[in-house]
Order: C-alpha cells, then sequence, then structure tokens
C-alpha cells in the first residue's frame, strides 16, 4: 500500500473519531509546542512510519493526538515508550489491560487510549490515567463532603487541584470543539480554583 494511501487512511479515521474541525493558527503553535510530527518521531526512534501508521490502523498503537493545519500527524514524543514498556507492540494490549483489576475497565481505558484522545495528560500511562479519573472525580465530588468550606477542606482540595495541574497541559480550542465542551482543565482547575479560592 502507498504511503499516501495509508496516510489518507489514517486522516479519515481521525475525522471519524474525532469529527471534522478547524485547527486555527493558535491551535497550530500549542500543538507544535506539545507534540512531534510522526515521521520526525519514527526517524529519531529508527521505527517505518508507514508500519506505525498500519498499527494505528489495526487498532494497536493510538491515533495521533491531532492533525495540524498542514496535514502533520502530531503525537506525543513517549509514544513509543509504552510499547518498550510491555517488550513490544504484541504484547501491549494485555500489559496495559492489566493495569486495572476490572478487565471490562481496562478494555475501555485500551479502547479510549487506541483513540488518540487522551491528549489531557502530559505522559499517558495506566498510572496517570488512573491518577487523573481519581482526581476529576475527588475534586468533581469535594463540594458535597460534610466539611465543605472549612480551612481543612480548602487544603485537601488545592492540593488534588495542583497535582492535576502537573498531569495536565494546557488544551487548546480545538479540544473544547472534539469534545463537545469545556475540558477537564476548564472544570476541575481553572473553574475550581475560581470558585473557591484559596484562602
Amino acid at each position: 500500500m502507498l504511503e499516501t494511501d495509508l496516510k489518507q487512511q489514517l486522516v479519515e479515521r481521525f475525522h471519524k473519531v474525532n469529527g471534522d474541525h478547524p485547527m486555527t493558527d493558535a491551535d497550530d503553535v500549542y500543538v507544535s509546542a506539545q507534540f512531534v510530527v510522526l515521521e520526525e518521531l519514527c526517524a529519531v526512534h529508527g521505527r517505518d512510519v508507514d508500519t506505525v501508521r498500519r498499527l494505528m490502523l489495526g487498532q494497536r498503537l493510538p491515533l495521533p493526538g491531532y492533525l495540524r493545519s498542514d496535514g502533520a500527524e502530531m503525537v506525543p514524543a513517549d509514544l513509543f515508550a509504552l510499547v518498550d514498556g510491555a517488550d513490544g507492540v504484541d504484547l501491549l494490549e494485555a500489559w496495559f489491560t492489566a493495569h486495572w483489576a476490572d478487565s471490562i475497565t481496562g478494555k475501555a481505558e485500551w479502547n479510549s487510549y487506541l483513540s488518540g484522545q487522551y491528549v489531557c495528560l502530559r505522559s499517558v500511562t495506566p498510572s496517570t490515567i488512573q491518577r487523573k479519573n481519581y482526581l476529576t472525580a475527588a475534586i468533581g465530588a469535594a463540594a458535597n463532603e460534610p466539611d465543605a468550606g472549612s480551612a481543612q477542606w480548602s487544603a485537601r482540595l488545592h492540593a488534588l487541584i495542583d497535582e492535576l495541574d502537573t498531569l495536565e497541559p494546557a488544551f487548546t480550542a480545538y479540544d473544547r470543539l472534539r469534545f463537545g465542551g469545556p475540558t477537564s482543565r476548564d472544570t476541575c482547575i481553572d473553574d475550581m480554583r475560581a470558585r473557591f479560592p484559596r484562602p
């Protein structure tokens, strides 16, 4: 299969998953600062870009996180780190899903990982996914805690928010289009800090 055919198939799969939203100049600047071009990453790691595209299309590696407006497939710099940690792409799914005690949850997280939409984490690993899920749930539930509003409660809340802040990047306007609303940074970090200022 020709490289252009593989790349076009990947573009089509990306739009099927994310919708067809325009990337602005500001989106491109953000993505270029946070992610790397697939071809460049493959060159650095000695990997064949067409083989990697086939793995993405075969749902064995995640789709690119973004398509820049010039068509560049943008991926995280540590895209191959999990493959190495699992001792190869053939073992990646089993290694990944084994991090969840519940196989149904593990499979659901694997499918989310393959979508390429885990752009909500600076580094995507099973442990950071689990931690982000814990933190967003805890922050969301904080207002209903019995001691809500107390100094101790505020300290706990802001410790959770600060930790989530270290895990999550800034996001860009394109993310709010494809996710159909505010990001977890909007709701769990920025909004919560505005709603419950530090004492």
